[in-house]
């Protein structure tokens, strides 16, 4: 991680709360850009590893770096390559996991938002135009910089219809982003890139109404809305673990109406969890009374009855579990 890296702030957003018993609290924070240093790297330090280095700055500060070589080794980057295609992996939606727990940065692997700036009001993930919009669309300058999010490799780089000129990153978690409308590609298919590196120029190329990033993030071929995964305003990531669900892939389901969705659950979760651990019961035992029973659990018969659905006549079967409170 660089020096003088922006500290994560408060989280801004929760997870599930299942992944918030499992994962360190560190890993669900948001985080600004890890690539803090606009100056030019003036060393190469090596470590005990022979793969990871510590790039030195001008401006005195540093970072790690994986050698590619070391990071294309996996699979990743040969499953279903493809240079050509957008959608390479032909998989059905039917034939996958309910959800994935996807690390998207680590003390390692850094961030950098794309673009930073305000999704345009009619570029959300969704159905625009009775069509599907599968990314978001956020107003640049022609010229712009737009950069690699995170580190991987160049999928594909060409101009490619609606997209105009397009480039596709492959990055090692298994996700994809789309870097849509560029003026100028300055990457190509099979390059490595590190996430900070100035893939394209900002432009209005293919099917656009104006300069605009049309920016995606897909999953074995399918896309979800970027914006579980960064704040374009704030130019942060959300988490630095994500739960990816299957659910999200429906176009129909974006961020901003999901989210609250999600608290919600999360909060009704809670709510039943501590109604569960207010529950106590009790094994019958020979000689029991429901009298008995109630005075030794601080209630009354009335309650007993009214919590097991039963009357103060029926009978008391030895090992039955009674709730008592």
């Amino acid at each position: 991680m660089s020096a003088g890296v922006s500290k994560a702030v408060n989280p801004v957003r929760i997870d599930t709360v299942r992944t918030q018993l499992v994962v360190p609290r560190p890993a669900l924070e948001p985080l600004k850009s890890l690539i803090t240093s606009p100056s030019d790297p003036i060393d190469t330090l090596d470590t005990a590893n022979e793969h990871i280095k510590v790039i030195l700055h001008a401006d005195n500060t540093w970072q790690y770096y994986k050698t590619p070589g070391f990071q294309q080794v996996a699979g990743v980057f040969d499953d279903h390559w493809n240079e050509t295609q957008s959608n390479p992996y032909g998989i059905e939606q039917k034939d996958l996991p309910d959800q994935w727990s996807i690390w998207l940065v680590d003390s390692l692997d850094q961030y950098h938002c794309p673009f930073q700036g305000s999704i345009h009001s009619r570029g959300k993930f969704g159905v625009r135009r009775g069509r599907r919009h599968q990314g978001v669309d956020i107003p640049l300058k022609v010229g712009e910089p737009v950069y690699a999010t995170f580190t991987g490799k160049v999928r594909m780089s060409k101009y490619m219809g609606a997209f105009g000129n397009l480039v596709v990153i492959r990055h090692d978690n298994g996700i994809e982003t789309f870097y849509a409308h560029l003026s100028k590609r300055n990457v190509e298919a099979g390059d490595w890139v590190n996430a900070g590196d100035v893939i394209g120029l900002g432009g209005s190329t293919g099917r656009s109404t104006g300069p605009h990033l049309h920016f995606e993030t897909r999953y074995n071929g399918f896309a979800f809305d970027p914006q579980w995964l960064i704040d374009f305003e704030k130019g942060i990531l959300r988490h630095r673990l994500f739960v990816l669900k299957k659910k999200y892939f429906n176009i129909y389901s974006n961020y901003e109406q999901d989210f609250e969705d999600e608290i919600k659950n999360a909060e009704d979760d809670k709510k039943e969890d501590a109604e569960r651990e207010a529950m106590r019961w009790y094994t019958i035992k020979s000689g029991d009374t429901l009298g008995r029973i109630a005075i030794n659990h601080g209630t009354t018969v009335s309650e007993l009855c009214r919590l097991n659905g039963i009357s103060r006549t029926t009978t008391l079967k030895i090992g039955r579990k009674i709730r008592v409170r």
